[in-house]
């Protein structure tokens, strides 16, 4: 979509290794369908592209109403916003086939969603402003509460995190911005750290007070991390719209 892909492409990249994914509540379609009748579907009734939203309770990143989409895109914690035209889809997950062959099976619920600005999306020299001071603050609090995931230990265990993902690492297509490249990797830079934090536990922080502190020092850097996220895989979108 955004005339960056064909549908089939698109919906190539979308799949990924999932063995299904349609799209049901298309204006003008009875049932499901494939992703790639649904994008070009899209495309017809005036999408030019896709907003990402990543919503935590308390926080509907990305989202602009109504209740029902807001709601829906809550619980599933993401949903992708068009541009262009009045929809919206959430993702719904589930599992099939019989032991030891299991596989991924996603239906993308279409509903009419709110056109109006998406909720709390920075713009990019925000985003990436924000991104460094609270990557910065929070490495101090975890280094001073001696904290797993603050230190050359944690660093090594990025790096090994990287190494292991880099095979199925989310890149931005062509057309991007630059900016919202480095904002992007340094989000997904922070996500890892953050990761790596809460898998090694409360590291060297033994009381009830410091285990609270360390989440109290990783909430808003997860926050910031989503944020920078939305606003880099919006920037294509975004500058489309200034232009």
């Amino acid at each position: 979509m955004a005339g960056l892909v064909s549908p089939d492409d698109a919906a190539l990249a979308i799949v990924g290794e999932d063995a299904v994914h349609r799209v049901e509540g298309l204006p003008g379609e009875a049932g499901p369908v494939g992703l790639t009748l649904a994008l070009g579907r899209l495309r017809g009734l005036g999408a030019t592209g896709f907003r990402v939203a990543l919503p935590v309770p308390g926080h509907p990143l990305g989202l602009s109403g109504p209740p029902e989409f807001n709601a829906r895109a809550l619980d599933a914690e993401e949903a992708v916003v068009t541009s262009g035209a009045p929809f919206g889809l959430v993702p719904e997950v589930s599992e099939a086939g019989p032991a030891g062959d299991v596989h991924a099976e996603v239906v993308w619920r279409c509903l009419a969603v709110r056109e109006a600005p998406p909720a709390d999306v920075p713009s990019l020299s925000e985003a990436e402003r924000e991104l460094a001071e609270a990557l910065r603050d929070a490495t101090a609090v975890l280094a001073r509460l001696d904290v797993a995931g603050s230190g050359p230990v944690a660093e090594a265990a990025v790096d090994a995190y990287r190494a292991r993902a880099e095979r199925g690492r989310e890149v931005l297509a062509p057309g991007y911005p630059p900016r919202a490249v480095r904002v992007l990797e340094l989000a997904q830079r922070v996500g890892l750290l953050i990761a790596v934090a809460h898998e090694n536990g409360p590291g060297g922080a033994v009381s009830a007070s410091e285990i609270a502190a360390r989440s109290e020092a990783l909430r808003p850097v997860e926050r910031v991390a989503r944020r920078a996220q939305v606003a880099a895989y919006n920037a294509y979108v975004e500058e489309r719209g200034r232009g």
